[in-house]
């Protein structure tokens, strides 16, 4: 009976911790002293249940249970594995394994290293003495250390001219979910930073700020990331012109016109109101054309679509997405500034 009695308990034990080992990428060894802490999603927000540290082999062991299978009613859990001043996700799902979980994190570097900016767009929005502007930074970082400066603001360091209230902003890790970034001032006139990281994989930025605008006024604005490849979009019922900018065409579902910009800075006009939505853009069927995936949260009007749409095309290329409608006459060939 004793015998029993041990064995249950060992078993008991065994399946109330969670338990794994955490691994350096950046050296591909077991790295010891990260914390690795036990949180509970709610409605509420993130609730810390228990934390520890990974031993001199990267285990580490919480003596917690997760209760519930796959379907229940139990809410997900999420590992946070802080390490170099980074922290790093890793969801546990209900039903999903709890033991010999790997946890993957890297070294980090106030220098970008291989991170660079591969997409970054700008919607423009003009109505009734006002722009909202929507603007989205892809980081695509290719190397084996995290990108992290919050000694300079942040990572992402744009320009926003005469912005009204504040910027808004959102940042998605590589396989994770949008979640608020903290927006800085900093000591350059209307350069702004978003205090996240970039670690290896890609790194989504969305923004989202209000400037005064007067229709056909000039509007001003900067590159100052560096990046290769920048496109100005603006709604259907919006004409935007301007030096310096190469026309790719309308996206077919929403019709919003794309321009490339090869330049570090750009000065546009715009006019007219912005229209509804086609019917095509929600009536069209998913098989009409290759399938582009909405990954911007919705924050007016038609920006999450149209900057999502405009980044598949961007991605996929216009060709394949025309090859539905070979009767279309071909948009012009994207301009990739850097030689890309």
């Amino acid at each position: 009976m004793t015998r029993l009695t041990s064995l249950l308990l060992l078993a008991s034990s065994t399946y109330a911790a969670v338990t794994g080992t955490v691994i350096n990428r950046s050296t591909g060894q077991p790295q010891p002293g990260a914390t690795v802490a036990l949180n509970k999603l709610g409605q509420g927000g993130i609730e810390m249940i228990d934390q520890a540290k990974s031993d001199a082999q990267g285990k580490f062991t919480i003596n917690q249970e997760i209760q519930g299978g796959p379907g229940s009613s139990t809410p997900p859990h999420l590992l946070r594995t802080a390490y170099d001043g980074v922290t790093y996700n890793h969801m546990l799902p209900p039903g999903s394994p709890t033991t010999g979980l790997t946890v993957d994190v890297y070294n980090a570097s106030k220098q970008p290293g291989d991170a660079k900016v591969s997409k970054h767009m700008l919607l423009f929005e003009p109505s009734d003495g006002k722009m909202l502007i929507n603007e989205s930074f892809i980081f695509e970082n290719t190397g084996k250390t995290a990108w992290n400066d919050s000694d300079n603001g942040g990572t992402l360091h744009f320009y926003a001219h005469g912005v009204v209230d504040r910027v808004q902003a959102t940042a998605t890790a590589p396989g994770g979910m949008p979640i608020g970034a903290p927006v800085n001032k900093t000591t350059k006139p209307d350069i702004y930073a978003v205090d996240f990281p970039v670690k290896p994989g890609e790194t989504r930025f969305d923004l989202t700020y209000t400037v005064p605008y007067t229709a056909g006024e000039p509007y001003e604005g900067k590159v100052v990331t560096k990046d290769e490849n920048t496109y100005l979009i603006a709604p259907n019922g919006i004409t935007l012109t301007g030096d310096g900018l190469t026309d790719l065409g309308a996206e077919p579902r929403t019709q919003a016109h794309i321009f490339g910009l090869s330049a570090t800075s750009y000065k546009i006009q715009l006019t007219g109101a912005e229209a509804a939505p086609p019917a095509a853009a929600a009536d069209q069927p998913e098989s009409s054309g290759p399938q582009i995936e909405q990954i911007m949260p919705r924050v007016f009007n038609q920006a999450p679509l149209i900057l999502g749409l405009a980044l598949g095309i961007l991605a996929l290329g216009f060709a394949m997405l025309y090859r539905a409608e070979p009767a279309a006459p071909s948009p012009k060939e994207a301009n990739e500034r850097g030689g890309h």
